[in-house]
């Protein structure tokens, strides 16, 4: 058979295993900071289970953790630094109020 009659076949998945995400010695709760850090987005979000690479009830595991630290105020709830950014432009002044009679 010829070269360029034969299809071209791709597997879909590549070969390199990665490790997983939780080692069996982690404890997931929401006091390991570390741990939980590496399952939020720059933005905040807690990322999907597809992403992490996590089992179903590790995911659920993982989200209560990040909910109730996030309620103690270990984590914060956006982690975007522009909504904390306050502009001068923006403040108000009460002078500029008038009261209608």
């Amino acid at each position: 058979m010829d070269k360029s009659k034969r299809p071209f076949i791709k597997s879909k998945r590549s070969f390199r295993r990665r490790l997983p995400p939780i080692q069996p010695g982690d404890q997931i709760d929401y006091r390991n900071i570390s741990l939980i850090s590496r399952f939020i987005s720059e933005q905040g979000k807690i990322l999907s289970r597809r992403v992490n690479r996590l089992t179903l009830k590790q995911q659920r595991l993982i989200t209560l953790a990040i909910k109730q630290a996030r309620i103690l105020s270990l984590l914060p709830f956006l982690n975007n630094a522009k909504e904390f950014k306050r502009n001068e432009s923006t403040t108000r002044t009460s002078s500029f109020r008038t009261k209608k009679k």
